[in-house]
């Protein structure tokens, strides 16, 4: 085991300065309020000040130019990057399985695997299937006859990437993960629904990231496309010919139905759900639980149901909060407009 690192040692990983102990010895990360004098936590604000004050926390990172603390602490420019660092530094060993093949892992002759690849028990790869290198397969992984796996790829166990689909370098499956699964494509006729073959693929670019329980069809024609640095979150469906652009943020089980386009830099809330043949331009931004039923323009933020203009959506619910008084006082005015009236009608009764 390694030994643990100084304040001084995470200090120079960060680019920080140390002010206080930099003997001070770090065991592990934790929030404000849940560390121990053998941790290191962080505040990003000097709003946060007084958190610290209570802290049982040994050190802290903070940024450049912080009031005092009560703990040692590294000052730099960035804390939530800094603590991302340090995060890394003092992260646990990945499990992962030993570099070559386990004896109860089914490869098939025709299979290509690179260089130091770790294929994990009960693995089944395919035929003409191809492997990058120092790729890592945890137990029960599928990969398809014909499918193209890149470098330093890493699928955790139960990951299932169906056949003649293509994933790039460094990218990331979590559990139960599938890829290459059938396009949801029905014709209706002569009273039940006949199934449209799904000839298509999926092609996963570069330094994606999928979340467990993720399903990602192929297409019908063509190919179902995730752009390169693409983050997607635990149990979102992506439906068949969708094509996501690179680096957009995907949060948990949103739901895109199929021949969406999104652009680069997208964000899709949690619980998002995309209407089918839609597009959402570049940067734009989804709130949590909306429904995009037509084109989103580039850079805009919408929410609601359906997703309209983010401020007007804000806007209309905080008009929602006040509909029992506006009720009552419409029902209150509408009493005195038929008094007024009455009266009007009867001026000798004045």
């Amino acid at each position: 085991m390694e030994p643990k690192p100084t304040l001084a040692e995470l200090a120079e990983a960060v680019g920080g300065e140390v002010r206080g102990d930099p003997r001070v010895v770090v065991t592990g990360v934790a929030t404000v309020d849940q560390a121990d004098p053998h941790q290191i936590t962080w505040v990003s604000d000097e709003r946060y000040a007084a958190d610290l004050l209570t802290s049982r926390a040994g050190a802290a990172v903070v940024p450049a130019g912080f009031g005092p603390t009560p703990m040692p602490v590294i000052l730099c420019r960035d804390p939530e990057a800094a603590i991302a660092t340090i995060l890394g530094r003092l992260a646990p060993p990945i499990w992962q399985p030993a570099r070559g093949v386990h004896p109860t892992a089914v490869v098939a002759p025709t299979a290509r695997l690179g260089c130091d690849v770790a294929v994990g028990p009960y693995v089944v790869i395919g035929d003409r299937v191809t492997v990058g290198d120092r790729t890592v397969l945890h137990s029960h992984v599928v990969i398809g006859p014909d499918a193209a796996i890149g470098a330093d790829c890493f699928f955790w166990p139960h990951v299932v990437v169906r056949e003649r689909c293509v994933i790039g370098a460094r990218v990331t499956l979590h559990p139960q993960v599938t890829v290459g699964s059938d396009g949801y494509g029905y014709r209706f006729a002569d009273g039940r629904h006949h199934k449209i073959p799904q000839i298509g693929i999926v092609r996963i670019e570069d330094d994606v990231e999928v979340g467990a329980g993720s399903c990602i069809d192929r297409a019908k024609v063509g190919a179902t496309v995730i752009g390169r640095g693409t983050k997607i979150d635990n149990l979102v469906q992506i439906a068949h010919n969708v094509q996501v652009g690179p680096h957009c943020l995907l949060v948990a089980q949103v739901g895109i139905a199929g021949s969406v386009t999104l652009g680069p830099y997208v964000v899709l809330g949690g619980k998002v759900g995309v209407r089918d043949h839609l597009t959402i331009g570049d940067g734009a931004k989804v709130g949590a639980c909306s429904c995009v039923a037509r084109d989103v323009r580039a850079g805009v933020s919408v929410a609601g149901i359906p997703a309209r203009d983010g401020r007007l959506w804000k806007r209309q619910q905080m008009l929602l909060d006040r509909l029992p008084q506006l009720h009552a006082l419409i029902r209150e005015l509408e009493k005195r407009v038929t008094n007024l009236e009455a009266a009007a009608d009867h001026p000798e009764d004045r």
